[in-house]
């Protein structure tokens, strides 16, 4: 063989190793998302997030998405993940908007042993009771983010409270945290209501009671299109000249702030995350997110980029595939968007400061969240869990 073909078959050789090794280090990413709907704002908002983390890190190219709608159906979402899972054989899954969808492809994520980064849904069980070493949060749970609040209204020298909520499980589990939270520093409760959920669209008779027992203070959960009726509407029957309202940062998310307007002013809410957060990685964040989609980031927009900027981080440490993706997200921790973060080695939850604020106006005449504290560094209690 001369020295020209064995140049020729070194160079073919070299070219289908390198291409071999190219989609070897490609990772398959399952997104599972609502792409229409109610909740087809939230998937966007993180599905933008997710892409500019990768677009940041410049590692695109090392990432495969396949979309799948959830239509926020569990139904739905069990036949998307196992599409995903089986026939297209992905590395890595993340989105879930639904605590009820999230629930339901738990045991086939468990069982298939697929890495799986929620980017939304807070079920506490999630992390808690029904966890899996397979299942990192990176958004929040229902307790975390409420539980806060409960010592901070009771030092504000708030004593007796009346809460609202949508009956369903994390209406529930918001007021729960808070409830338990606020007895706990030696506050009242003087009375609770939950509203048919998706159902509300009168809350007068609820505000009345409320009203009516007296409390220093009404805490609530209400998000989406229930959140802006209900700010409304608290304004509009003259409750907030007399009783302040408090609630879950969903109430009063960046997404709502528009439609909720001056009836919004003066609410005091927390969350896990602010667009006004004063730090330069919450700078860059919102005015690399201002350039992609044309609008300030909401609490969505961040958790999917930290769904994206954990797997980024998984892949850097030199993860591939879905064992390595697993053990590799435990470790991760930076300083991002939201301020620093880690994922708790008991519960493989998010460990993340919680953030108290209220609306103001802004400057420039716009509604805008004015911080006036920090819970730093709030974590879950195992609550069952065993990894």
């Amino acid at each position: 063989m001369n020295l020209t073909v064995k140049s020729a078959l070194a160079g073919a050789f070299a070219i289908s190793a390198t291409t071999a090794m190219a989609q070897e280090d490609v990772i398959d990413v399952g997104m599972i998302l609502p792409y229409v709907g109610v909740y087809a704002s939230l998937g966007e908002e993180i599905d933008q997030g997710f892409v500019l983390a990768l677009e940041e890190a410049g590692m695109t190219d090392r990432f495969n998405i396949i979309r799948e709608d959830t239509e926020a159906s569990p139904q739905v979402g069990v036949a998307a993940t196992r599409k995903l899972v089986l026939q297209d054989e992905v590395d890595v899954l993340t989105g879930l908007v639904s605590s009820g969808v999230l629930a339901a492809i738990r045991d086939f994520v468990d069982q298939s042993q697929t890495p799986l980064i929620v980017s939304n849904a807070g079920n506490d069980e999630a992390t808690g009771a029904d966890c899996s070493p397979y299942i990192t949060r990176v958004s929040f749970s229902n307790a975390q983010v409420n539980r806060p609040m409960g010592q901070w209204l009771y030092d504000q020298g708030v004593r007796t409270v009346y809460t609202l909520a949508p009956d369903y499980a994390a209406g529930r589990q918001h007021i729960g945290a808070f409830v338990t939270a606020f007895e706990a520093a030696g506050g009242e409760v003087l009375g609770q209501d939950y509203t048919p959920f998706g159902q509300t669209q009168d809350f007068g008779p609820y505000l009345t009671t409320a009203q009516a027992a007296d409390p220093d203070a009404i805490f609530v959960f209400y998000a989406g299109g229930e959140a802006i009726n209900f700010v409304k509407q608290y304004d509009s029957f003259g409750i907030k000249d007399e009783t302040p309202l408090y609630g879950s940062g969903f109430l009063t998310s960046q997404l709502y702030l528009d439609a909720e307007g001056p009836a919004a002013l003066g609410v005091i809410t927390s969350l896990h995350y602010l667009p006004t957060l004063d730090t330069p990685e919450n700078k860059a964040f919102v005015e690399a997110f201002q350039t992609k989609a044309n609008r300030l980031p909401s609490e969505y927009a961040v958790q999917g980029y930290d769904a994206g900027r954990a797997l980024v981080e998984a892949v850097k440490a030199g993860a591939t595939d879905r064992e390595s993706i697993t053990e590799a997200l435990r470790d991760v921790q930076y300083t991002g968007p939201r301020g620093p973060l880690e994922i708790d080695p008991a519960t493989n939850n998010i460990v993340q400061n919680v953030y108290i604020y209220d609306i103001v106006e802004g400057e420039d005449g716009k509604l805008t969240q004015e911080l006036l504290d920090t819970v730093e560094a709030v974590r879950d209690e195992p609550n069952g869990c065993e990894l």
